[in-house]
């Protein structure tokens, strides 16, 4: 029951001993019981809930956007079961909110890109995605340079942005939210390393995050979900961790993670860089020292427990840009929005003002920010 009280009590400072074993490991498994019996109860509702797409009630509907491209992942978690059933369904659903949407699957990895810009090539004036985080990723990079917005559907692993927009993770939910949405101009991430330039939307991480994407069992992930994550972290937090270099502003820090954040969320369930925000220019930048796997234990239970910030070894920073490195010796990999993205060195910068994404109307209330003029619809 210690793991249940903890929770009961985030606000209140918590003490988490590094060489109690025991403890840590008791508290490590409650709350992993619990996410497991959540998910399942979720996967459980979510199956039930896609059949009431027939039934969702008339709302606010889109009349700007006279050309909307749905550009969906067949092989994403929610669509595999039933991709040609769940999408004929999503766009009646969508239909009766006013939006007529075309939808075209992706073929392969590496391919949403190519058609968003062909899509837009086409005067599309909407972009809708239906997959998950590396999905839309791959959408964002075919449409930088363009004003077309981009709306967000929930189908994939995490979720990550759909969670952090309130669009939450089932579909007959976010379409009626996609409806009241309003674009927003907001800045992306941009990777350089040996593999090029890439964009993205939520996050870089380096070092332990990133080693998990590059090692995790696609089989476990297509069969399991996020819980195929959370066994690959455990498998990896046994074992001391690599050590790196990430500069911020020229102040160099040794760590073994990196997360470089544009959202508070972080896997769908919890929340690292509690201060970021989409609508600013900025990274919330998380920087996880030392080497010792207990250590990073405690900051896996923080983190869960929201105390994260006042835990020893943990620095936060915001900026705009930060640098990357590598002992020659070792390989220290990138993941981008959930995707492995190569490895160090690498530098990660802020490109403002780089797409237009659909958010619902809310989105700046919530985020404690003035309410700004809904942006005109801008074909590309």
């Amino acid at each position: 029951m210690l793991g249940f009280k903890l929770l009961e009590l985030p606000h209140q400072t918590v003490v988490l001993p590094i060489a109690d074993d025991g403890s840590i490991q008791d508290i490590i498994e409650v709350l992993v019981t619990t996410y497991l019996v959540t998910e399942l109860f979720d996967v459980f509702v979510s199956g039930l809930l896609l059949h009431s797409f027939d039934n969702l009630i008339r709302e606010r509907r889109i009349a700007t956007y006279q050309n909307t491209v749905l550009i969906y992942n067949p092989a994403a978690g929610k669509l595999r079961r039933d991709p040609d059933g769940i999408i004929n369904r999503c766009v009646r659903a969508l239909a009766t909110h006013g939006i007529q949407a075309r939808p075209i699957a992706t073929t392969g990895p590496q391919t949403a890109g190519d058609i968003a810009r062909k899509a837009i090539d086409a005067d599309a004036d909407l972009l809708l995605a239906l997959g998950g985080d590396g999905t839309i990723n791959e959408i964002v990079n075919g449409m930088v340079g363009s004003r077309v917005p981009l709306g967000i559907l929930p189908a994939g692993t995490a979720n990550v942005l759909a969670m952090e927009l309130g669009l939450g993770s089932r579909l007959d939910r976010a379409i009626p939210k996609l409806a009241q949405s309003v674009p927003e101009r907001i800045a992306l991430g941009q990777l350089h390393n040996h593999l090029g330039s890439r964009y993205f939307v939520l996050m870089a991480g380096a070092g332990l995050d990133a080693e998990i994407v590059y090692n995790i069992n696609l089989e476990l992930k297509r069969a399991l979900g996020k819980i195929a994550y959370w066994i690959g972290g455990f498998s990896h937090i046994v074992r001391p961790m690599a050590q790196f270099e990430a500069s911020v502003d020229s102040r160099p820090a040794r760590v073994g993670f990196m997360l470089a954040s544009r959202v508070r969320n972080y896997g769908g369930d919890l929340e690292i860089a509690t201060g970021a925000n989409l609508l600013e220019d900025e990274f919330e930048v998380v920087l996880f020292s030392g080497r010792n796997p207990l250590r990073y234990a405690v900051y896996f239970t923080a983190a869960v427990l929201r105390v994260l910030a006042r835990v020893p070894g943990i620095t936060i920073e915001r900026t705009r840009q930060l640098e990357l490195s590598a002992p020659s010796d070792r390989r220290i990999y990138v993941q981008l929005d959930g995707e492995y993205a190569g490895r160090l060195p690498a530098t990660l910068e802020i490109v403002p003002d780089a797409l237009t994404l659909m958010v619902p109307a809310d989105f700046r209330e919530r985020l404690g920010l003035p309410i700004a003029e809904a942006l005109m619809p801008a074909a590309g």
